[in-house]
Formats: structure tokens, sequence, C-alpha cells
């Protein structure tokens, strides 16, 4: 599944396009939680501009209210965050899986999710809480690497060959722990396992004591339009009690989505 916009920007004419609104996205997208304060340079060297530009760029944002600096670093303001929100708000897939994974959640007692690929990483952008008082998920605008998590697995399951090769190539298969699939041949077997059984559970991936469970949201003309997914503890349940109990309301709210999207 690519990111939304790349078939839409393949169609426009780069005349039309305003490069230094992509270049500021780009400054914008150099912080993360590993770099939350970043020198202009450093800026200039994760957009691919100048430090020149990277300067004017980050005092812009702070002019406008998205960006601080103590004169030589600079950091993000939440602010931004109302960037992520305008998806969220117009967004009408997210509002429309919701009570469904509403309905799965209170069959289940588990949280579910729904999410989407975006580039390399799973992008959660809906939640509906378990009805117990600890519950177990990915909040919304969470953003997780795509071979840790299940969703991330069932994702790349629905793209063809000549799409999910390229990914793999490019992608960076970070260790989280000792059970991370981190190999790009045993995860692109875990893909093509996933296909044939229209599900994935992914253990211990990302986090130690953890399992993950998803199947692909697709819509009436069997295009992949996102994840519905749960967290559960592994001692929880045995995996085929996972398959048994959990599965089929994923399932089930799949199936009753896809004629709606």
């Amino acid at each position: 599944m690519p990111p939304p916009a790349q078939p839409t920007a393949g169609k426009i004419d780069r005349k039309d396009l305003i490069e230094g609104l992509g270049k500021g996205l780009r400054v914008i997208e150099a912080f993360d939680d590993d770099h939350p304060r970043l020198t202009p340079s450093e800026v200039a060297e994760a957009a691919g501009i100048t430090r020149t530009a990277a300067r004017r760029y980050l005092l812009s944002l702070c002019h406008f209210g998205y960006a601080d600096s103590d004169g030589k670093l600079f950091w993000l303001l939440p602010r931004v965050l109302r960037l992520g929100q305008s998806y969220l708000g117009a967004a009408r897939l997210p509002r429309l899986v919701q009570p469904f994974i509403q309905r799965a959640s209170m069959a289940t007692g588990e949280t579910v999710n729904f999410s989407v690929l975006d580039g390399h990483d799973v992008v959660y952008l809906a939640r509906s809480n378990s009805p117990r008082v600890v519950s177990i998920g990915f909040h919304s605008g969470a953003r997780v690497p795509a071979h840790v998590v299940a969703p991330g697995v069932v994702l790349l399951s629905t793209l063809a060959d000549a799409a999910l090769d390229p990914w793999l190539a490019e992608h960076d298969f970070g260790l989280f722990t000792s059970h991370t699939v981190a190999e790009p041949v045993q995860f692109r077997a875990d893909v093509v396992a996933a296909r044939a059984l229209d599900y994935w559970i992914a253990e211990q991936q990302l986090d130690l004591g953890l399992r993950g469970l998803a199947v692909p949201l697709k819509d009436r003309k069997g295009e992949c339009r996102g994840a519905l997914g749960m967290t559960l503890q592994l001692s929880a349940m045995k995996r085929e009690q996972v398959i048994d109990r959990l599965l089929p309301s994923l399932l089930e709210a799949a199936q009753a989505l896809r004629p709606l999207i």
C-alpha cells in the first residue's frame, strides 16, 4: 500500500508545484524522537537543502508559532500537532471505521486499532479502547516501523512483488528485541505467508511480552485501505486461542466495512 499522496502527486505537472512548501515540510519532518532539537546544519542535512535555507525555514516556523529556538538549537512546538489533527478531523475513513472497531472491542474485550502504511511506517489513525482499566495498544497518531507490528505485515502482503521488493530493499530493519525479524529474506517470507492467511500474528517484535494480530481492510474493489488490529499480552492466551477467539471479530469487522469504503 503506497503512501496516499503518491497517486495524485504523479499526475501533477512540476511547473504547478511550490517547491518551497515541500522543503518546509521536509524541515518539519527532520525532527523525531531521536532528534527533538536540531541545529540548522543538521536540519539542512536531513532535509536535503542548504544551511542558509534551513535557517530561514526554521526562523519562519518560529515566527508562525510552529517552532522555538535558543539561538543555536531549534525544536517544534505543539502547534505542529494541528497539521495532523487537520487530517484526522477531515478524513472520512477513520470516522467510518470507529463504530466497527468499537463493536469488535466490546465483543473481545481487547483494544482495536485502525492503521495505514505511510512509506516505511505504520500510522495508527483510530482506536477503540477495551473495557479494561488498563488497555494495550497504540494511540491515534502513533507511528511505528512497519516490520515490527502485525499491521505492517498484512499491509505489505497486499502489495504486488514489483512494489514489495523495492520497499524491502529500502527499509531500515532495526532490531528492537531479540525476537525482531530483521532479515529481509525472512521478513519477505512472513509477508508472503500473510498473503495466504489473510491475517498475521506478530510476537515480541517491538516489545517483549506483547503479541499483535491484524487483518487487511479492503474496499469493494479489493484494494487495501488499511488494517484492523489488536495488541495483547503474550501470556493472556495461547496462539490458537487468539485465532479462535479474536480473529473472527476482526474479520467480521473488515467484511462489514468492505461494501462501505
